[in-house]
């Protein structure tokens, strides 16, 4: 089953980001579903010895569409103990993007670091880092 997903939401993601998730989703079939989450996880990462940072996206049903609520990419902070905290987030119902190390960001920072997260994100996709983890709500 093929989803429809709200590409006109802002902060306005790249093509390839949906060709990611929308690959991801081709086999799913959430007709009873209200929201879909996607873990895309290199399970070598750690805080030791590094890695690709995980990242999850969030979509909800509205109406016959799907839309994104956010995406976050993690990553390992602190020390002596380090913890996965938000590296990045990309939050829809705001219209807004975090980045742990600058707060809140305005619209052209913003489309910057979106461009340079979702071409990071789906070189690694393509080469293949991730296991990915989708479940339905």
């Amino acid at each position: 089953m093929k989803l429809i997903i709200n590409r006109n939401q802002l902060p306005l993601m790249p093509n390839r980001f949906y060709q990611v998730i929308e690959k991801e989703l081709a086999d799913v079939d959430p007709k009873d579903a209200n929201a879909i989450t996607l873990n895309f996880r290199d399970p070598d990462y750690s805080a030791e010895d590094g890695g690709f940072h995980p990242v999850e996206v969030r979509l909800e049903k509205q109406q016959e569409h799907w839309r994104l609520v956010y995406v976050t990419d993690f990553a390992f902070r602190g020390h002596p103990f380090p913890e996965l905290v938000k590296d990045i987030d990309i939050c829809f119902n705001s219209k807004q993007v975090y980045s742990l190390f600058s707060g809140w960001i305005g619209e052209r920072e913003c489309k910057a670091l979106i461009d340079l997260f979702t071409q990071n994100f789906a070189t690694y996709f393509d080469m293949g880092v991730y296991k990915v983890k989708v479940s339905l709500d």
